[in-house]
């Protein structure tokens, strides 16, 4: 469902796709991992809200492609292209991967937002689709909007204001 010149949402371990003309917004990231897409060429976006870094990560008995990195991104890639857009084009603007909570341990496992950052990272290499922009890492909590006319990621962060990359 893309509707021109309105707000395109995604929830948590969701993913959508955005035509010219219209946004794609996601809130509640704070380790999770808000990852855009777009091929600037024909005005398209998607978006897909992250989770956990990788999918042999989950236990889940169906598996939702969105909730990770890995098969988050790749799922975002293939629908975008089956809607015109071209992998050579696709560049990435991504926001979140926030460290939430102080653990007293180093425990990799409490590392979820850096871990997804990196998981996400490592995707988009094996894509070749070049991050133009980020905000990553940190404490607070965000809500990340993109605009496919300006090609714009609204950033706003909590008690920070509002940023635009």
């Amino acid at each position: 469902m893309m509707i021109t010149g309105s707000v395109v949402k995604v929830g948590i371990a969701d993913m959508n796709i955005a035509m010219n003309g219209s946004s794609i917004r996601t809130s509640g990231l704070g380790s999770c991992v808000g990852v855009v897409l777009y091929d600037e060429l024909i005005g398209l976006a998607g978006m897909v809200h992250v989770m956990l870094p990788y999918s042999s990560l989950g236990n889940d008995q169906t598996l939702n492609l969105a909730k990770y990195a890995d098969t988050g991104i790749e799922e975002l890639i293939r629908q975008l292209k089956n809607r015109g857009a071209n992998l050579n084009r696709l560049q990435c603007k991504m926001a979140g991967g926030a460290q939430m909570f102080q653990f007293q341990s180093k425990s990799d496992v409490m590392r979820i937002g850096p871990r997804n950052a990196e998981a996400v990272r490592e995707t988009l290499l094996k894509y070749k689709v070049p991050v133009v922009a980020e905000d990553i890492g940190g404490n607070k909590g965000r809500t990340i909007e993109f605009f496919t006319s300006t090609r714009i990621l609204q950033v706003r962060t909590v008690n920070e204001g509002t940023k635009e990359l």
